[in-house]
C-alpha cells in the first residue's frame, strides 16, 4: 500500500508523461493529445475515488461526491493542468493531485459529507495556446461567452471547437455554472518564487493575488527587399517593436510599488531573412497588488505606443485580459491557518504575484489558497521542482479544510 508521498510522486510522475517536448520540460497545450492523456487520467482516478465524472462544453473537468443534503453547493478543489511550452511537471498538476488525494481520503475513510466535494481539473489556465489565460475558470463563471470562446483560435488558425472536436471533446455541452452550485473552492500551487524556501516554511496561505492584464500590441510597416531597400526608406516593424520593447521596463520603475510588466510572446512577419518585417504581434503583461499602477501602467503604455505611431508605422493594442487584484475570503484564509496549526505544520502568509483561476472564482464563491516552496524559486521553466512531502502536508491541511466546509451551515 503506497503512502500519500509516494501516491503523489506517482501521481506527478505520469502526469509528466504527457508532454509534447519529452526531455525538454512539459509542454501541455490544451486540447492537444497530451491534453487528452493527462484528462483521461485524471478522469479514472476520480471514479477510482468514487467520483461522479463529467465534463464541461469548455473540457473541465469535474469529479463529484455527493453530499446528503440535496442540491446543496460543492465544496470545490483543484487546479490547471495545461502548461506553458517548455514547463515544468508541478505548476498546475499540483494542485489537481493534491485534489484527488483529498477525494481519496474522503473515500478511504467512508466519510459522507453534508455538502458535495468536488475535485477539479480547469483547461488553459496558462493561455498558452489560445491566448489569454484563465479560460476554463472565467468560461464557467460566464466571464467567457460563448460567441467569444468560439472567435478563439491559436497560432496555427485552429479554432476552440475544431480543437476540442478533434480529442473528442463535445463544445454543446452546458458551459456555464450557477455560482449557486459552488461553496467554496480550494486551489493548492507551487509558489513560482523563493520566499517559502528562503523561510523554510513548508506552506504559504495566501491572502491576495495581484491584478494583472494582457494586451496585444501589433505593429505594422512596410516589408521590402532587404537588400535593395535604403535605410533611410524603411518602415520596418520589428525595428520600431524593438525600441517599444526596450522602453516598456522604465514604466513599471517610474510606477514602483513592486509592478511588474513583461513581454513574453513576440511574432515577426514575413519572417524572412532577407525580407524587411512588415509586422510584428508581441505581449504585454502588467501586474501589481494595486489596481491604480495597473490602469496608469495601461495608459502609459498606450501613450508610448502612439508616440511610434507615424512615417509609414501604425500601431493598435487589444486588451485580452484584465483581472483586478483580489484579496482572498477572510474565513477560509482563518480556516487554513487553523488546521495548520492543529496538525502542527509551520506555514506564514504570502501574497501571490502570479495568477491563479482562485482568483477568477473569488468573485463568485468563497476562495483560499494555499502555496508550497519552489526550489530556487524557478517556474515555466524544465527546472521546476516541489517537494511531494509539502504537497503531502497540503492535502492533510485541504482534507481537514474540507471536512469543515462540507458539514458547515
Amino acid at each position: 500500500m503506497l503512502d500519500l508521498k509516494e501516491r503523489i510522486e506517482q501521481h506527478i510522475e505520469q502526469i509528466s508523461q504527457y508532454t509534447a517536448s519529452p526531455g525538454k520540460g512539459t509542454t501541455r497545450l490544451t486540447y492537444s493529445q497530451e491534453d487528452l492523456g493527462t484528462r483521461n487520467y485524471i478522469k479514472q482516478k476520480m471514479k477510482e475515488s468514487g467520483l461522479l465524472v463529467r465534463e464541461d462544453g469548455f473540457g473541465n473537468i469535474f469529479g463529484k461526491m455527493e453530499g446528503t443534503i440535496e442540491n446543496a453547493p460543492s465544496v470545490m478543489i483543484g487546479s490547471h493542468f495545461d502548461s506553458v511550452p517548455h514547463g515544468g511537471s508541478y505548476d498546475g498538476p499540483a494542485g489537481v493531485v493534491a485534489a484527488l488525494e483529498v477525494a481519496e481520503l474522503f473515500s478511504k475513510n467512508g466519510l459522507k459529507p453534508k455538502y458535495p466535494l468536488e475535485v477539479v481539473a480547469l483547461v488553459e489556465e496558462e493561455g498558452a495556446r489560445f491566448g489569454g489565460g484563465l479560460m476554463g475558470s472565467r468560461g464557467m463563471v460566464g466571464l467567457l461567452g460563448e460567441d467569444e470562446f468560439k472567435m478563439l483560435k491559436d497560432q496555427n488558425g485552429i479554432s476552440t471547437i475544431e480543437a476540442m472536436i478533434d480529442i473528442g471533446l463535445d463544445p454543446s455541452l452546458p458551459k456555464k455554472r450557477d455560482p449557486k452550485t459552488m461553496k467554496a473552492f480550494l486551489e493548492l500551487h507551487i509558489e513560482q518564487g523563493p520566499i517559502l524556501e528562503e523561510k523554510k516554511i513548508p506552506i504559504g496561505v495566501v491572502e491576495a493575488i495581484v491584478g494583472l492584464t494582457q494586451l496585444e500590441v501589433t505593429v505594422k510597416g512596410q516589408a521590402g527587399h532587404a537588400g535593395t531597400t535604403p535605410m533611410d526608406r524603411r518602415a520596418d516593424a520589428l525595428v520600431t517593436a524593438s525600441k517599444i520593447i526596450s522602453q516598456l521596463p522604465d514604466l513599471t520603475r517610474e510606477e514602483g510599488e513592486g509592478t511588474v510588466i513583461t513581454t513574453g510572446r513576440l511574432n515577426v512577419y514575413p519572417n524572412g531573412a532577407n525580407v524587411i518585417p512588415d509586422q510584428v504581434v508581441f505581449s504585454v503583461d502588467i501586474r501589481s497588488g494595486k489596481e491604480e499602477n495597473v490602469l496608469n501602467v495601461i495608459e502609459k503604455t498606450k501613450n508610448l505606443l502612439a508616440s511610434f505611431t507615424g512615417n509609414g508605422i501604425e500601431t493598435a493594442v487589444e486588451q485580452l485580459l484584465y483581472i483586478q487584484p483580489k484579496e482572498l475570503h477572510a474565513v477560509v484564509r482563518s480556516l487554513l491557518k487553523e488546521k495548520s496549526d492543529e496538525l502542527g505544520i509551520p506555514y506564514c502568509s504570502i501574497n501571490s504575484g502570479a495568477g491563479h483561476d482562485a482568483m477568477v472564482l473569488s468573485d463568485f464563491t468563497d476562495v483560499g489558497m494555499l502555496f508550497i516552496p519552489s526550489r530556487a524559486g524557478l517556474s515555466h521553466c524544465p527546472e521546476e521542482w516541489s517537494d511531494s512531502e509539502d504537497i503531502a502536508k497540503a492535502v492533510e491541511i485541504f482534507y481537514e479544510t474540507a471536512k469543515t466546509l462540507t458539514e458547515a451551515e
